[in-house]
């Protein structure tokens, strides 16, 4: 019953995020539906067509468009976007969660507290210009500013990551750009759980600090135990990326799960004294959520910790069928205060580890259990892992484009040892609390990291076992866990229909990727990208991609995300010309030579590196249909072009505010 239910919710949670339902409609609905419900529970038989369920179903997805619709607020009288947003106002903003910085901003989640004096609602986006002189803001600090929103960019590229709909998933519309000395920063700010677990999680980080800690190896700490990835290198993030092992570096539910077990370990005596199984259950889920607080209560160590807060009730029951409904009223729990959580790709891929580890690692045990102790340990963490990656294998090609197949070979030699090392870290952690951590516990840990870092350095460098760039759209990943699912219940249970639906799927996932080649080769279009300082135009025959850059150094993350997405098999670089015909229409390109062209009439006027010309002559002596400028233009002289085109009533385009151009042929 709770997997229908969660199933349902999240359907309505989709339907009322994606047509933006406000939440008075799904609520009047529900009321008006639930004595329908009530009366027709009194009145139907077993037998016959069930309007109950029916009725119940409809109003479970309601409950999930109303709880949507409250999680994003924007359907709400007092939500700030309901006011006049072009013009400036005093802010209250209360800051609710610290962002990874980058090389320009510290960036923050805040949440409105006021808009000039009247109460509202929302969350916007926060970022200050980076200034090692200024402490950064943490989480409860509350300040004042005088500004107006903006909105967030869309991506200026094709196929870039779309940083706007992010953050749309998350409940947030709008961004606050500016620097520290613009905010009047509120002293004795009110304090919330969160804003004091992110205090304690910062006094640990500075006691931690003055041990004598290698730099790499105490960033790896930090994330490890407690959740905190801002200072880890970009190096020794991506060798971990390669590893197949990233997941080690942020507290979620291996983490927890692995906690779990050691707590069920270590607590088991309790079960031989009276009611001792419950008082043992009480004790894991106080200890886990401890351990929650001492990581800062960040988003993801609170999903995990619910999740697995259910998962030692269902070891409480001890029945291993509830498990799936367990995990079900976990996940339910969750989306019923978190909605927006269903879009995160943490949330996703955590449940998708849990639930394919739930259901096909037992099948695998089945399949061989071996006699030797030391083999059948082995087995075991392979099939975990086996189970693991099956679950989360669509949706992580789907995000990340890669498989590290090498992944088994990290988890066997790390994944073992992690109950260990997270215990010995919380140890540490609290005797640095109490100021008594002796010297030869930190230089052991030390070594105990920098070991771990060494061999998933040595993973990673095993290049030709990272399959990289993998197209793979939303059809396959539907389709790609139609096919595992099938495939577990047919090497489970061999029976026809079980083999028709997984040959069905291979079959249809097949036609698909053919169907896309199809569309490859019947494909020809030529972009023109947004690049700073650069130009760039790409230009796609079927298969095949043509970059033709005044400057081939910097195009790499444009040319790769193109080339994945449409499925590009062949890439060169060409140098940029200045004249080019597309289809039968012409464009011109003016560099900072400022060639003009000796033709009229242009189709096309590409303006690139800031060219020292008078437009206005131009456009009267070219008379160009359409005048377009990219990102190697100075912003000032891009705002004149574009002044000059409107007096002339010639269509504009900046891809610095519009994103990429694409010529029609």
């Amino acid at each position: 019953m709770s997997i229908k239910l969660t199933l349902w919710v999240a359907l309505g949670i989709i339907i009322g995020f994606y047509f933006d339902v406000a939440p008075l409609l799904p609520l009047l609905s529900m009321l008006f539906l639930m004595p329908a419900l009530f009366w027709i529970g009194k009145k139907q038989h077993r037998t016959g067509f069930p309007y109950f369920e029916v009725v119940a179903s409809i109003i479970t997805i309601y409950l999930g468009v109303f709880v949507v619709g409250i999680s994003m607020g924007s359907g709400m009288p007092d939500h700030y976007s309901k006011s006049d947003l072009k013009q400036e106002k005093v802010w209250q903003l209360k800051v609710s969660e610290v962002l990874k910085p980058n090389k320009f901003f510290h960036r923050y989640v805040t949440q409105i507290i006021t808009s000039d004096n009247e109460q509202a609602s929302g969350k916007l986006l926060f970022s200050l210009s980076a200034d090692s002189t200024v402490k950064q803001l943490q989480v409860d600090d509350e300040f004042l500013i005088y500004t107006k929103p903006e909105g967030i960019r869309p991506p200026l590229n094709p196929h870039q990551f779309d940083y706007k709909d992010y953050l749309l998933k998350q409940g947030i519309q709008h961004q606050i750009n500016t620097n520290y000395g613009n905010i009047v920063k509120k002293e004795h700010a009110p304090k919330t759980l969160f804003g004091m677990a992110s205090d304690f999680r910062e006094h640990i980080i500075s006691k931690l600090e003055k041990k004598n800690f290698g730099t790499e190896e105490l960033s790896v700490v930090q994330a490890l135990l407690l959740g905190k990835r801002e200072d880890i290198s970009e190096t020794t993030y991506n060798n971990y990326k390669n590893a197949g092992a990233v997941h080690i570096l942020a507290v979620s539910g291996l983490h927890v799960g692995i906690i779990l077990f050691l707590l069920e370990f270590l607590l088991s005596p309790l079960e031989g004294l009276p009611k001792g199984k419950t008082t043992k259950l009480i004790l894991v889920v106080l200890l886990l959520w401890g351990y929650a607080f001492l990581a800062g209560l960040s988003p993801s160590i609170v999903r995990a910790v619910t999740m697995f807060s259910f998962v030692a009730y269902a070891l409480y029951l001890n029945r291993p069928t509830n498990s799936f409904n367990i995990l079900a009223l976990s996940m339910l729990f969750i989306l019923l205060i978190k909605p927006l959580f269903l879009f995160q790709v943490g949330f996703q891929m955590s449940y998708s580890a849990v639930l394919a580890i739930v259901w096909i690692y037992p099948k695998l045990q089945k399949f061989w259990f071996p006699e030797h102790i030391i083999v059948r340990k082995i087995w075991q963490l392979l099939s975990m892992s086996v189970a693991a990656q099956l679950g989360v294998l669509p949706i992580s090609l789907f995000y990340f484009h890669q498989f590290p197949a090498l992944f088994f070979i990290s988890n066997l030699l790390i994944v073992p040892f992690l109950g260990f090392i997270l215990g010995f870290g919380i140890l540490i952690i609290l005797l640095t609390l109490i100021d008594y951590l002796p010297q030869f516990m930190v230089d052991s840990f030390n070594w105990i990291i920098n070991l771990m870092n060494s061999i998933v350095r040595w993973v990673a460098q095993q290049e030709g076992f990272i399959i990289k760039n993998i197209p793979f759209d939303s059809a396959q990943l539907l389709l790609g866990y139609l096919i595992i699912i099938a495939m577990v219940i047919f090497l489970s249970r061999p029976r026809w229909k079980s083999a028709l639906v997984f040959f069905g799927g291979m079959i249809l996932y097949q036609s698909w990727v053919i169907w896309g080649q199809f569309q490859v080769h019947q494909k020809e279009s030529i972009v023109l990208a947004h690049r700073t300082k650069n130009t760039v135009l790409l230009h796609q025959m079927g298969n095949s991609l043509s970059i033709l850059t005044s400057d081939s150094s910097n195009i790499r993350n444009i040319a790769d995300n193109y080339a994945v997405a449409e499925r590009i098999q062949n890439v060169d670089t060409t140098t940029l010309q200045n004249s080019y015909r597309i289809g039968d229409k012409k464009l011109f390109i003016v560099d900072s030579l400022g060639i003009l062209p000796l033709e009229e009439h242009m189709d096309y006027l590409l303006l690139t590196q800031s060219p020292k010309i008078n437009l206005e002559r131009v456009l009267d002596s070219i008379k160009p249909k359409k005048v377009i400028a990219d990102g190697s233009n100075y912003p000032t002289m891009v705002n004149k072009w574009k002044t000059t085109c409107a007096q002339k009533e010639i269509p504009f385009h900046y891809t610095g505010e519009k994103g990429y151009y694409t010529f029609k042929f």
